[in-house]
């Protein structure tokens, strides 16, 4: 019995766009580069902008202090906002994720890592946890209690999640090269969802492709929104070697698309900012 592939919905991968990701791809795009406050009616005005309720914009700047990722200050009657070295190192942490999985991926030496983890049937929580986890980390389940990577380099990572859910006892690992024993190919499609992860680069190429802001506002609405979408593709896609994709691989297309799109855009989006968090 295998176990079953899993599947990509916009809803089921993202969950809805929500005022708190809005805000954190802000933060991550404007406020951690200069390391300057910036006062509430600023993202306020931004968020709106993007669709956000003014309710729902300070609730997620109160839930993101809550969090410990921002600290507020009072002037007068204003409140203005700076982030936490916590807040820093989740925002850097996420930029350098977000912008490496643009860089092209290095060759494959051939090698699997393969872990084995044993949930039972009855904690469905916990077999839920290690399945975001593992998949998070680039894993694909082609069977039960089996993980598969194509990086031995990914096992402390492996091991970390596996030893944060308590699941160590009874886990073993190893790597191997694939044998004369059925398909390399096959393991690959019973493990990731290809066919959704290409849907969603596909998506984000009819809406990214034809998009042409002209003006300093809209330009910046879309560099906040190019850089909001592309942000899900590094927990989306497993970032498999060439070797083990399909032919003309849509993500190629997408990361060139997005790279050339925030190159584009960023100095006029980034002097917008400037201007807007200046008041």
């Amino acid at each position: 019995m295998t176990a079953p592939r899993p599947t990509l919905t916009r809803r089921h991968a993202l969950g809805e766009t929500s005022a708190r990701s809005l805000l954190l791809t802000l933060l991550g795009e404007f406020v951690l580069r200069y390391q300057e406050p910036v006062w509430t009616s600023t993202l306020v005005e931004v968020l709106d902008e993007l669709g956000v309720e003014e309710k729902s914009a300070r609730q997620a700047l109160a839930r993101t202090a809550a969090d410990g990722w921002l600290t507020s200050e009072r002037v007068g009657r204003s409140v203005r906002w700076s982030l936490t070295p916590p807040g820093q190192q989740l925002l850097t942490e996420g930029a350098a994720r977000i912008y490496g999985f643009v860089a092209e991926a290095s060759a494959w030496d051939g090698v699997w890592l393969i872990v084995y983890v044993s949930v039972p049937e009855s904690k469905r929580r916990l077999r839920h946890q290690l399945r975001t986890k593992l998949s998070w980390a680039g894993f694909g389940s082609p069977g039960p209690g089996m993980w598969i990577a194509p990086s031995a380099a990914r096992e402390a990572e492996a091991r970390s999640v596996i030893e944060g859910l308590g699941l160590q006892t009874g886990a073993m690992s190893f790597t191997a090269r694939f044998a004369g024993v059925g398909s390399e190919r096959a393991m690959v499609e019973r493990a990731w969802d290809l066919d959704g992860v290409a849907a969603e680069y596909e998506a984000f190429i009819d809406e990214f492709s034809a998009l042409r802001p002209a003006s300093p506002e809209s330009i910046l609405l879309a560099q906040v929104r190019l850089v909001h979408e592309w942000r899900r593709f590094p927990f989306l896609d497993p970032r498999l070697p060439s070797a083990l994709l399909p032919a003309g691989w849509v993500g190629a297309q997408a990361r060139e698309l997005f790279d050339a799109r925030h190159g584009e855009w960023h100095a006029v989006a980034q002097r917008r900012w400037r201007e807007l968090a200046a008041g």
